[in-house]
């Protein structure tokens, strides 16, 4: 016969495996990105790639002339960090830049 304590305990079983599993497989995925970030060090002004690419920690206190407004980190193919904070960028390899930075180097995301 159909035993409805025994079917509760069954679907509660693998709701927490299922949600163990999941957790665990976003925590091996994301977590080493934001791991690597807090460890690096932020790219300073005074670095030398930095100087040459006009890099500036707050995209809208710029006055470059090829800054286009709403460009910045955050929104460049070559950022690899979250949407807010510090990231990985590939122009700077080993250290941070701000999300809401931006360079002359900045390339857009492609649409998709």
């Amino acid at each position: 016969m159909f035993d409805a304590d025994q079917n509760k305990a069954t679907r509660r079983n693998f709701l927490k495996i299922a949600t163990g599993v999941t957790a665990t497989a976003l925590g091996l995925g994301i977590m080493p990105r934001f791991a690597e970030a807090f460890s690096m060090p932020h790219v300073t002004l005074n670095d030398p790639t930095a100087k040459a690419m006009n890099y500036v920690e707050d995209a809208s206190t710029t006055s470059n002339t090829l800054h286009k407004v709403g460009s910045a980190c955050a929104n460049c193919q070559l950022y690899m960090g979250a949407a807010s904070g510090y990231g990985p960028c590939q122009l700077y390899p080993g250290k941070a830049v701000s999300s809401k930075g931006w360079c002359t180097s900045y390339t857009p995301k492609a649409a998709g």
